[in-house]
């Protein structure tokens, strides 16, 4: 098979032209610029703290539905991330493609826009693409000490028990499952966003890195701290 639809197995959700030994998260947002550079550079940072090593077997990138290809990420976006100790100066924005969402083992969307973006590209990646907050939503319940100790497969285990509770725990509206668009936005927005961002990648890191104790509370505020004990650096 060629063209979009060639890298998936016949009659499955699963990636196919991924390597085997590594998991695969793709973020996507409109211009990967903002929130899906953030979530890709947030993640890379708490699995190579929580993982040490084994961090090599997963993988987090992003792409955006309207990607400025090879734009840097937004100012305040790279600001956020500096705060926090995270180096995001050499980031590259993509355009995304049906291969990205075919090669994914979990695609992660800012909104439902994007999820639905993503799912038109590529319709047999749909039990793999979530978003966000729907993500955080459906894997809370999973008890990670029922998921296998490999990273890879832990991963691609999450992925399929989320999947398979959609519709047990909808939210509360619609728009709960989004993360707003900070673009052109005050500082203080992105920072609020990156907060939210964190917010709902906190639970699935737990679940693929392993528990972790529980985190202070985020702030605006721009004093950070060394790294905390789930990966992701507490704002003072």
């Amino acid at each position: 098979m060629t063209g979009p639809w060639a890298g998936a197995k016949p009659g499955t959700g699963e990636p196919d032209g991924s390597d085997p030994d590594r998991f695969s998260i793709l973020f996507v947002c409109t211009g990967n610029i903002c929130r899906s550079p953030v979530a890709e550079y947030l993640t890379r940072a708490a699995l190579s703290i929580r993982l040490g090593p084994a961090a090599a077997h997963a993988l987090a990138t992003s792409a955006g539905t309207w990607g400025h290809e090879g734009a840097a990420m937004e100012p305040f976006a790279l600001q956020v991330l500096a705060e926090r100790g995270i180096d995001g100066t050499e980031f590259r924005a993509r355009e995304l493609d049906a291969q990205m969402v075919a090669a994914a083992d979990l695609v992660l969307a800012a909104t439902r826009e994007h999820r639905a973006g993503a799912v038109v590209l590529y319709p047999r990646a749909s039990a793999r693409v979530f978003t966000l907050r729907e993500f955080d939503r459906l894997t809370a319940g999973v008890d990670p000490a029922g998921l296998p100790a490999n990273v890879v497969a832990r991963g691609r285990a999450l992925v399929r028990q989320a999947a398979g509770r959609r519709g047990l725990a909808p939210p509360a509206t619609a728009g709960d499952d989004d993360v707003p668009d900070p673009y052109g936005a005050p500082l203080a927005i992105f920072r609020r966003c990156a907060d939210e961002i964190i917010a709902v990648l906190r639970g699935p890191v737990d679940r693929l890195a392993s528990p972790a104790p529980p985190m202070p509370a985020t702030s605006s505020a721009p004093h950070v701290s060394p790294g905390s004990a789930d990966g992701f650096a507490a704002v003072e």
